[in-house]
């Protein structure tokens, strides 16, 4: 065997497994054209097509920073169990 230390192996989590959820939505939402490749129903004269990604950049937005949000607290958390500072 090798001299070499452990490789710190990533672990999945709950929190962990809706941080990645929340930043793959928005990938899935836009690659799925069939969905929104349409005119009808328009907003203010604007054709779905148009409003529905203009609206996915506004939750884009929001997931990421709740995805953020929820990584810091999980990094804490992982800190605080070994007893050390965040990375």
């Amino acid at each position: 065997m090798s001299d070499a230390p452990e490789a710190n192996r990533g672990v999945v989590t709950p929190v962990r497994v809706v941080i990645a959820l929340c930043l793959i939505a928005p990938f899935v939402a836009m690659l799925w054209v069939g969905s929104y490749a349409k005119t009808d129903p328009e907003l203010a004269g604007i054709p779905f097509f148009y409003w529905y990604q203009m609206l996915w950049v506004l939750i884009s937005t929001l997931l990421t920073m709740v995805a953020y949000k929820l990584w810091q607290r999980d990094q804490r958390a992982r800190a605080s169990q070994k007893g050390g500072a965040p990375e």
